[in-house]
């Protein structure tokens, strides 16, 4: 018995050998066995050289300026094309604690303690022609969230199974862009994605690359989990929803002695699509003439609206000596949408928004970053007739005014990194001409990173919102006189999460 127990155990080890190896795996099956590359790509091809990023890359830049690292995302060789499809997964644990955890209804209160998790998928493709030309598309997917899933919120009411959680978690396209590119001529992207400023900054001018891609205090920590309005807007608005979710035409130039510049236009706030095609075959189209669900409309039933948005900056990088040096600057405009079903009214705080005069879109942005023994300090400013994130200033408004300093260190497997953002805006348009909001928030943390592909993330936020007159509880306006109309918001949060990527 001894002897058929060893001989079957020896059988065994050999089968199992065998199994690991006799084949690799096999790419038309959807396998791929390979060395980690450099992660999600999908601000691949940036520009016309066919690489992953925009900063120098250069040993002066440090390895915060080499995250996504010349080559390292596979370039075509002439006469071919790479496909990729990229992804990523975080899932978080955080503690969120404001004064907006207990409502102004009596008796809700949210528990601060929550565990979510996002999936974000990256197809794509770059192919390099025999005659140089450099062309390919890149797709951005990510999941949605319904949050009324488990309960009902009629009366008599009632929880329902966690199950209808899954089939209300939907996928959404955040980005789908084609380009065509040589060395010599720079790069044109047409679609949605990306606007000028974006593609400056790969996240250093902004201070975005210290946790892992989580987004710092653009969209993360606080404005993932927490009350949405305890969340700031991220005015700065590179890499931001508002400055990628309209289809637009891009131009990047080529670099000539550490100089590019970029220019960009869109016709309207969204995609051309949506005039014409209906969600459901069933259902009739949206624009069957012009009317209020047009998403191209130059006049209509709503001033607050915006079209014919045109931008262009001027970027300068280079390396002086261990300093590496990088500084921008950029305008952009867009015209307001006239009203024409109505009357203008004055702004008051029950006048609502879409009938309040406002002014064009003008603003003005500028960013500097200096890296040194692998620290980067960066400051980013914006400014002008712009009121909150990418919205139409109400005439007579307070000029938007938001500086952001921030601090990354960049050394192995470790960033650690901090910033602070101060914003005075407008902020609530019914209350033009009475009152102004300020608003500041701080972001602290770091990333370690424990394998290819896994970062291991920490991060404590604070955020801070101000406007007399204004409810943010309720997210109203009311009587500026009278202290109780205002109530501000006042939140911290601290998280941990895993973000893995392929």
């Amino acid at each position: 018995m001894r002897k058929l127990l060893m001989a079957t155990a020896a059988i065994m080890g050999a089968t199992g050998g065998l199994a690991y190896a006799q084949t690799p795996a096999n790419p038309s099956q959807g396998q791929l066995a390979a060395p980690y590359g450099a992660g999600p790509a999908n601000w691949n091809n940036n520009n016309a050289w066919g690489i992953a990023n925009t900063p120098s890359g250069s040993a002066a830049a440090g390895p915060l300026s080499t995250i996504y690292a010349p080559n390292v995302d596979a370039v075509p060789a002439p006469g071919t094309v790479v496909i990729r499809l990229n992804g990523r997964v975080e899932a978080e644990l955080a503690g969120t604690f404001s004064n907006l955890n207990n409502s102004y209804a009596p008796g809700y209160k949210l528990n601060p303690v929550g565990i979510s998790s996002y999936v974000r998928l990256y197809p794509g493709f770059d192919g390099l022609a025999a005659n140089g030309l450099r062309y390919g598309a890149s797709v951005e997917i990510r999941e949605n969230f319904y949050g009324s899933t488990t309960y009902t919120t009629t009366p008599p009411g009632g929880n329902s199974s966690t199950s209808g959680n899954i089939s209300a978690q939907t996928l959404f396209v955040r980005a789908a862009f084609t380009y065509l590119a040589t060395d010599q001529a720079g790069i044109v992207r047409l679609g949605q994605g990306s606007g000028v400023l974006s593609l400056f900054d790969n996240c250093i001018f902004t201070t975005q690359c210290w946790d892992a891609g989580l987004g710092t205090l653009n969209g993360a920590g606080i404005a993932d989990v927490g009350p949405s309005n305890a969340s700031i807007p991220f005015v700065w608005i590179n890499q931001a929803a508002a400055e990628v979710g309209n289809n637009k035409i891009v131009y990047l130039s080529p670099q000539f002695f550490g100089l590019d510049f970029g220019l960009q236009y869109a016709p309207s706030e969204g995609n051309a699509f949506s005039n014409a095609s209906g969600s459901n075959p069933l259902y009739a189209a949206p624009c069957v003439a012009a009317g209020p669900s047009c998403i191209n409309l130059s006049s209509g039933n709503d001033a607050s609206r915006w079209y014919n948005q045109v931008g262009g900056g001027l970027r300068y990088q280079q390396n002086f000596g261990a300093v590496d040096f990088k500084v921008y600057g950029f305008g952009e405009t867009a015209q307001k949408d006239n009203l024409t079903t109505g009357p203008y009214v004055k702004p008051s705080p029950t006048s609502g928004t879409a009938a309040i005069r406002y002014d064009n879109l003008a603003f003005y942005k500028a960013g500097t970053a200096i890296t040194f023994a692998n620290f980067t300090a960066a400051l980013d400013y914006i400014g002008g007739a712009v009121n909150g994130q990418l919205q139409l200033r109400p005439t007579g408004g307070a000029n938007m005014n938001a500086v952001l300093p921030g601090l990354t260190y960049a050394n192995g497997p470790i960033v650690a990194g901090a910033e602070f953002g101060d914003i005075w805006s407008q902020g609530s348009q019914q209350l033009t001409g009475l009152t102004q909001r300020h608003e500041y928030e701080f972001a602290l943390g770091g990333s370690y990173k424990l394998a290819p592909g896994v970062q291991l993330v920490g991060e404590y936020q604070y955020a801070y919102r101000h406007q007399s007159g204004f409810n943010f509880a309720t997210n109203e306006p009311g009587n500026p006189s009278n202290p109780g109309n205002t109530v501000n918001a006042q939140t911290q949060q601290i998280l941990f999460s895993t973000v893995l990527t392929w």
